[in-house]
């Protein structure tokens, strides 16, 4: 077994800073690092009130030896590195042995531990006061935090509610839970369990983190790739089919050499490995490990170990390949709903339209139109047209968001991070128009909904605002209640092969040309486009004269 060795004095100088103990969940993640560092094949975690009462992280690792427990509380000291030259190759996660003695110092800790032999060790720090004895306990190692920042005032002033603090450790603890689909996790809060995986693989990491439906409509992958220079990538994990998205990147999991982390770049790539086979402004449900050489990897540049910096740039292209072969293979094919009521949204104007004298001269594929206008052929796209037709009627409609009960009360599976995010956001999605409450674990029950205009929104429509309203995203409820009616307006709107008569595509036309912003729908894509006369002369090589 490694032991615990203090370190020297250049190797302490190469390190960024002791780890910062900010939130309860900066304490979880040092903790956790730990556990896997150690082998583990389970991890509990228990979090009771906001974290700063009381956390626990329990192990079946390789424990520790009385002598080497005794040096894990000491500052500088490791069993991960053993010169400044392992720096540049570290493989492990919790590598700076600051994570124990830096929560030490701003909590009551107790560390008992067994290397698998006759008989355990505790450690109990208080106060720079380290207490040893011999404590019974089976292999492994459980660490609980007490009285988190007691002598730090200001930092306890500055967290937030107890339910938003252990949204952050649900959340957090989910990526691990996913991206060491072989380890099993689970998490409790206030002695109510809140999730649970097996440790038996990726789908079932997933059916415990989020549910049925997420973890059925996905697909496993491994992809290996050469820069060329004889260094290898290793690309792996899982994919939820396209049918499976969500409203931001928040729920594409990454982690690199082992570790979650939050890169923009990566996620950027895995998004991209779907290419087409994403709706518009739709993200998937993915989780991505990404192995590299230990020393093409910097874990080094972030105290709180959020980020790391690739060596290679050329990592990100080939996780993306990675994706994309992986998809190519795939049953993919989606189905959607074809809306058929077109008399509300389209009744006669009173005000002028700027498209009140273009002619529609017939349809392309039951999904363009086709009109004349002056010099100009547009071409419409219906579906685009008709959804900036009615996003800007519930827009212009729609004060407060009123709500409708849903009766009986519907009940959503949602991720153990989605459940934390429904009770530390109830006042905004009230505000919504939702009222939603958490019960069972990863369950959600769903009693109203919001109903702009009549639109009655889908229970599950709730996943979609959690995802914007999400502490990543930095979104206000002024702009989720923007994007909701953009969702409200999408689906009862006109869809491909849905045949127009040429009275109802006039309709349609003069309707769009009353808009506020007729040339775009409420995503931003182009609802017309027009060719001009010079184009098609100069195309058929007539000249300059229109006859003949």
């Amino acid at each position: 077994m490694t032991r615990i060795r203090r370190l020297d004095p250049e190797t302490r100088n190469r390190i960024a800073a002791g780890e910062i103990v900010t939130r309860p969940v900066d304490v979880v993640r040092e903790l956790v690092e730990n556990s896997l560092d150690a082998g583990a094949s389970r991890v509990e975690v228990a979090v009771d009130g906001d974290g700063t009462d009381r956390l626990r992280v329990r192990d079946d690792g390789h424990g520790m030896a009385r002598e080497d427990a005794a040096l894990a509380v000491e500052r500088h000291t490791t069993s991960k590195l053993s010169g400044p030259d392992d720096i540049e190759r570290v493989s492990t996660l919790g590598f700076r042995g600051e994570a124990l003695p830096s929560i030490a110092h701003v909590a009551d800790l107790t560390l008992t531990t067994n290397d698998d032999g006759p008989r355990g060790t505790r450690v109990h720090v208080a106060d720079g006061v380290v207490e040893t004895a011999t404590a019974g306990r089976a292999r492994g190692t459980t660490v609980e935090v007490r009285d988190l920042f007691h002598n730090r005032p200001a930092r306890r002033k500055h967290l937030g509610s107890a339910k938003a603090e252990f949204a952050r450790v649900s959340k957090l603890l989910s990526r691990y839970a996913l991206c060491h689909s072989d380890v099993g996790f689970s998490l409790s809060h206030d002695g109510r369990e809140t999730f649970s995986t097996p440790g038996s693989g990726d789908t079932d990491a997933l059916l415990g983190v989020y549910d049925r439906t997420v973890a059925g409509e996905s697909t496993t992958f491994s992809f290996v790739g050469d820069d060329g220079d004889g260094d290898e990538t290793r690309v792996d994990g899982v994919l939820c089919y396209p049918s499976v998205t969500r409203a931001t990147r928040d729920h594409v999991h990454v982690a690199i050499n082992g570790r979650p982390v939050v890169d923009e770049a990566f996620r950027r790539a895995v998004v991209a490995g779907y290419g087409s086979l994403l709706p518009s402004n739709r993200a998937p449900v993915a989780v991505v490990r990404v192995t590299l050489p230990p020393e093409a990897v910097d874990h080094n540049v972030h105290p709180a170990k959020a980020e790391v910096a690739v060596r290679d740039d050329g990592v990100y292209r080939r996780a993306e390949r990675g994706v994309n072969d992986a998809l190519s293979t795939a049953d993919l094919r989606r189905s959607g709903e074809v809306a058929m009521d077109l008399e509300t949204s389209l009744r006669p104007l009173d005000e002028p339209s700027r498209l009140g004298d273009v002619t529609v001269i017939g349809q392309f594929r039951d999904l363009y139109l086709l009109c004349a206008a002056d010099d100009e052929l547009l071409v419409v796209d219906q579906h685009a047209a008709h959804e900036r037709v009615n996003y800007e009627r519930l827009r212009a409609a729609v004060g407060d968001v009123p709500s409708v009960e849903v009766d009986p009360p519907a009940t959503l599976s949602v991720s153990a991070a989605e459940a934390a995010l429904v009770d530390a956001l109830a006042e905004e999605l009230q505000a919504l128009g939702y009222a939603a409450s958490t019960f069972g674990g990863g369950t959600v029950r769903v009693s109203c909904v919001p109903a702009p205009l009549g639109r009655t929104a889908a229970p599950e429509s709730l996943r979609t605002v959690l995802d914007v309203l999400d502490g990543e995203s930095g979104e206000t409820p002024e702009r989720v209640r923007d994007e909701l009616l953009k969702e409200l307006a999408c689906h009862p709107s006109l869809k491909a092969g849905e045949t127009l008569s040429v009275e109802t595509g006039e309709r349609l036309l003069e309707r769009l040309g009353a808009c506020e912003q007729p040339y775009a729908c409420p995503h931003g894509r182009p609802t017309v486009l027009a060719i001009d006369e010079e184009t098609l002369v100069r195309g058929f090589e007539r000249g300059n004269t229109r006859l003949g």
